[in-house]
């Protein structure tokens, strides 16, 4: 599984985005579809407005998918 000490920090457009859950993308934090030899699906994300958002790459936050700091704690 994919993890990183850090946040995918990105300016999203207003619309969806599907995260990945499974770890093995390739455009993470995006799913690219590498779930398929998995039980694991891509996590949906209605973005009500255009704006800066911080993506959880620990796949640790509390808050997930979004950051919450925690990389800062593993």
């Amino acid at each position: 599984m994919s993890t990183r000490k850090a946040p995918y920090v990105v300016d999203e457009k207003q619309g969806k985005v599907f995260i990945c859950q499974c770890g093995l993308s390739q455009s993470q934090p995006y799913c690219d579809g590498s779930h398929k030899t998995t039980d694991k699906r891509p996590l949906p994300v209605e973005v009500e407005a255009a704006k800066k958002i911080a993506w959880c790459g620990c796949r640790q936050s509390k808050n997930w998918p979004y950051c919450d700091g925690t990389h800062n704690k593993v």
